[in-house]
C-alpha cells in the first residue's frame, strides 16, 4: 500500500468513528423537534367525524420553518406552512390543520403519510418516524343468515312453535355496534327499532314485538352498523342522507337480513276456476284454528264458509255467471281475503282482463330473504304466484281500481267473461279470441309478450280495448314459468304507449272536462252534457301517434285542450283510454261518468 493511500485510509476511518461520537451526542441530547403532536388517523369524508388532524411541536432553536405532508413515496402532496418563522420553544400561534387534500383541493388515496418539517436556516430536514393513517373506507358488517331457518327466502315471524328471530353476523369488534331494525312494507320506510350491541356479539334476536305490542305485519329488514378507528361507519345495508335504506335498481340487498313478520296469510290462484270447480288455497295461520268464507266483490252475501287448522284446502267455486270472489280467512286476532277469478261456462262477448302482473309486480313481498321488497319498479324479479303483503290481503289498490268497477258491472247486469293478464299469457282460461271487446279495470302497468302481442291484434282486427288505468300499457316483463314462476327483466316505462299514444305523467291539478271541438264519430259522449267536474288529477293523452286516428275525446277547460278521455281508432278496431285515477269511485256518485261507461260498455259488446 502506498503512503497516499494509507492516509486516505486512515482519514476515512477517522471520520468515521467522529461521526459515530456526533450521532451518539444528538442522540443524547434534546431533539431538535419536541412535543411533536398528532392524531395518527384522519378520516377526510365530511361526517365530522375525524375529518382532520390536528399537528402542534416545538423547536429547540428559533428558525423558519416549512411543514409539508408526504405520501408513502416520500413525494409532498401538501404545504401546511412555507417559510414561517417559530421561535425556540414557543408553539405555533394555533395548531397546523390537515383535511387530507392536497395542493389542488382534491382528497388524497388512503394510505399512510408522513411530515416533513424543513428548517430553513439548519438546512435540516425532518422526517418523523410516527405517521398518519388515510381511511375512509368504511367497515362492511354482513348479515349471514337469520334463522334458526337458513332455506331459501326471509324468516318468518311469529313462529308457529314460538321463539324469536335470530340474526347471524361475523363478530362485531369495532366501536359503537348497534342493530337496526326497519319497517320498508307496508307504507313508508321507517326505523321501528334501534338497539345496542355488544363489542364481540355475532347475533342478535328479536322476538317479532315493538314496544311489548306484537308487530304488524310486513316486510322488515335487519341492518348492522358499526364504526372504525377512523371513525368511518358501516353498515350492512346501504342507507340514505334520511337514514333509510337505499334500495338499489336491479340489485338485490348484500347479506340475508330480511324478516316477514306474516300473522295471516293466505295465496290463491292466478288463473280463473270454472265455477263449481275446486279451488286450492295456501293459509298461514302460524297453526292457529280459523274460519273462511267465500263471498262476491261488491256483495255481502256468504256463498259458503267453513272452518280448519290445515293448509291447503280446497273449496268448490260458485256456480253462476262469471265474477271476482272473495277468500276470506279469520283468527281471533286477524283477518285477511284474497280476490279469485271464476268463469262460468256461458261464453260472453266482453273479456274482463284483471292485472294480476301489476298486482304481484306491486306487491312489496320479500322473496329472496335480502329484506328488500322484489317489486318490479325496482328493476328485479318478483314471484308470480305469493301472498299479498298489504294490511287486508288484497292486492295494492285493489279496493279503489278494480273492486269498485267490477261491483258496478255487476249492479247494472253486465255480463262477461273473466281472466288475467297471467292467465293469457300462460294460455290457461278465456283467450282474446271470441270477444268482442277486452276491458281492463284497474292499472296495467305492466304486461307480458304474449299478451301485448295479443292485444294489438285483437284490436287491429276490430276488437274494442277500454283501460280505466293510468300510466298503463307502457312497460313490458318476461315470464319465467319454469320451477318458482316469476316475473323477470322488467323494463322501464316506454315513451308511448302499447298503442302508440304519448302520455304525459299524472299531473294533480283540480280540471274540468269539456268535449272536444274535434268530431265525435261515435257519439261517445251522447246523453251526457259533455262535462266532467271537479278532477283533482287525470293523465294527458299528448300525442296519438302514426297507428292511431282520432274518434272521441274530452279535453280539459283550463288550462285549456289538455286530452285526458280519448278514443282512438287502431286498424280495424278501437282502444278507450280514460286518463282519470279515480274513474272507479266516481262511477255511483258521478252521473256523466256512469253514462260513459254505459257508452263504453256498448262499444265493448257491439
Amino acid at each position: 500500500m502506498t503512503r497516499a493511500k494509507a492516509a486516505a485510509f486512515l482519514t476515512l476511518v477517522a471520520a468515521t468513528f467522529a461521526a459515530f461520537f456526533v450521532a451518539q451526542e444528538l442522540k443524547s441530547g434534546p431533539s431538535v423537534v419536541q412535543r411533536l403532536t398528532f392524531s395518527g388517523v384522519l378520516s377526510p369524508n365530511g361526517d365530522g367525524r375525524k375529518d382532520t388532524v390536528r399537528i402542534n411541536f416545538l423547536l429547540k432553536e428559533a428558525d423558519d420553518v416549512t411543514v409539508q405532508v408526504a405520501d408513502e413515496d416520500g413525494d409532498p402532496v401538501r404545504t401546511l406552512v412555507e417559510d414561517r418563522a417559530v421561535r425556540a420553544y414557543d408553539a405555533f400561534d394555533e395548531a397546523l390543520r390537515w383535511d387530507g387534500r392536497d395542493d389542488d383541493g382534491r382528497r388524497v388515496a388512503d394510505g399512510r403519510y408522513r411530515l416533513r418539517i424543513v428548517l430553513q436556516g439548519q438546512g435540516r430536514t425532518i422526517v418523523p418516524p410516527r405517521s398518519v393513517r388515510v381511511d375512509t373506507t368504511p367497515p362492511q358488517p354482513l348479515v349471514a343468515s337469520v334463522g334458526p331457518d337458513r332455506s331459501y327466502g326471509p324468516e318468518l315471524l311469529p313462529k308457529a312453535g314460538g321463539g324469536p328471530a335470530t340474526v347471524r353476523f361475523a363478530s362485531a369488534a369495532l366501536a359503537r355496534p348497534r342493530a337496526l331494525l326497519f319497517k320498508l312494507a307496508p307504507g313508508r320506510p321507517r326505523l321501528v327499532r334501534d338497539e345496542p350491541l355488544r363489542q364481540g356479539d355475532a347475533t342478535w334476536s328479536w322476538d317479532g314485538t315493538l314496544r311489548g305490542r306484537r308487530a304488524s305485519s310486513g316486510t322488515y329488514l335487519v341492518v348492522l352498523e358499526w364504526r372504525d378507528e377512523a371513525g368511518n361507519v358501516g353498515t350492512s345495508a346501504p342507507l340514505d342522507r334520511r337514514g333509510l335504506p337505499r334500495l338499489p335498481r336491479g340489485e338485490r340487498l348484500p347479506g340475508r337480513g330480511g324478516i316477514t313478520v306474516r300473522n295471516l296469510g293466505v295465496q290463491g290462484p292466478s288463473v280463473p276456476v270454472r265455477a263449481g270447480q275446486r279451488v286450492t288455497f295456501g293459509i298461514d295461520a302460524r297453526r292457529r284454528r280459523y274460519t273462511w268464507s267465500v263471498r262476491r266483490v261488491g256483495s255481502p252475501a256468504v256463498r259458503s264458509r267453513g272452518r280448519g287448522t290445515r293448509s291447503p284446502i280446497r273449496v268448490k267455486a260458485p256456480r253462476g255467471v262469471s265474477g271476482t270472489y272473495l277468500f276470506e280467512v279469520r283468527t281471533r286476532r286477524h283477518r285477511t281475503a284474497v280476490p279469485f277469478v271464476v268463469q262460468a261456462r256461458r261464453p260472453r262477448s266482453v273479456l274482463v282482463v284483471l292485472p294480476w302482473s301489476t298486482w304481484q309486480g306491486r306487491n312489496p313481498g320479500d322473496d329472496d330473504g335480502d329484506g328488500a321488497p322484489d317489486v318490479l319498479d325496482r328493476g328485479v324479479a318478483a314471484r308470480l304466484e305469493r301472498i299479498f303483503v298489504t294490511g287486508d290481503g288484497l292486492p295494492p289498490r285493489f279496493a279503489i281500481r278494480e273492486a269498485p268497477v267490477l261491483g258496478w258491472l255487476d249492479r247494472t247486469g253486465r255480463r262477461y267473461d273473466l281472466t288475467t293478464d297471467a292467465a293469457l299469457e300462460r294460455g290457461a282460461g278465456p283467450r282474446l279470441r271470441g270477444h268482442k271487446g277486452v276491458l281492463i279495470p284497474g292499472d296495467a302497468r305492466w304486461l307480458g309478450p304474449r299478451v301485448r302481442r295479443e292485444l294489438r291484434a285483437f284490436v287491429r282486427a276490430g276488437g274494442t280495448l277500454a283501460s280505466l288505468g293510468t300510466d298503463s300499457l307502457r312497460r313490458r316483463v318476461g315470464f319465467d314459468l319454469s320451477g318458482r314462476s316469476r316475473l323477470v327483466d322488467p323494463r322501464p316505462a316506454a315513451a308511448t304507449d302499447l298503442f302508440g299514444a304519448r302520455l304525459r305523467p299524472l299531473a294533480r291539478l283540480q280540471v274540468d272536462l269539456t268535449v272536444s271541438p274535434l268530431p265525435d264519430e261515435l257519439q261517445f259522449f251522447a246523453g251526457t252534457d259533455g262535462t266532467v267536474t271537479g278532477l283533482d288529477a287525470w293523465e294527458e293523452t299528448a300525442a296519438l301517434g302514426r297507428e292511431l286516428e282520432h274518434a272521441a275525446s274530452a279535453v280539459t277547460v283550463q288550462p285549456p285542450g289538455k286530452t285526458v278521455i280519448a278514443a282512438a281508432r287502431f286498424g280495424r278496431g278501437l282502444v278507450v283510454r280514460f286518463g282519470i285515477p279515480d274513474v272507479a269511485q266516481r262511477l255511483t256518485p258521478d252521473p256523466t261518468i256512469a253514462t260513459l261507461m254505459g257508452t263504453t260498455w256498448t262499444l265493448l259488446s257491439r
